[in-house]
């Protein structure tokens, strides 16, 4: 088992930025991949970003590249989301994830494809 909590969300105006964690515990976190996912309102869960088990690569959606970076500390077993130019439609519940496997970052967009959750985090941009 692995247990995922997400911290760091909030209320920032468009343009800000916001740094996301998830710090995990149970099994070995540098033997997963871990992923971010968000849930605006009333529509599904959509994915954000991978980062690979070592850190050695990173994926992310069209509409946060560029803006969004994902990143790791295998040491302290958290990962992170660094959100920069934080736009209205960036409002969701923010959810970290974990997949085991060692692939490329890339191979982990779909949702079916972690195995852990957290509880998720609420990012509000106001405009």
């Amino acid at each position: 088992q692995v247990q995922l909590v997400e911290s760091g969300g909030g209320l920032v105006q468009t343009g800000g930025s916001l740094s996301l964690s998830c710090a995990a515990s149970g099994r070995t976190f540098s033997g997963y991949a871990m992923g971010w996912f968000r849930q605006p309102p009333g529509r599904e869960r959509e994915f954000v970003s991978s980062i690979s088990w070592s850190g050695g690569s990173a994926y992310y959606a069209d509409s946060v590249r560029g803006r969004f970076t994902v990143s790791r500390d295998n040491a302290k077993n958290t990962a992170y989301l660094q959100m920069n130019s934080l736009k209205p439609e960036d409002t969701a519940v923010y959810f970290c994830a974990a997949a085991r496997g060692t692939g490329g970052a890339a191979v982990y967009v779909n949702k079916l494809s972690y195995d852990y959750w957290g509880q998720g985090t609420q990012v509000t941009v106001s405009s």
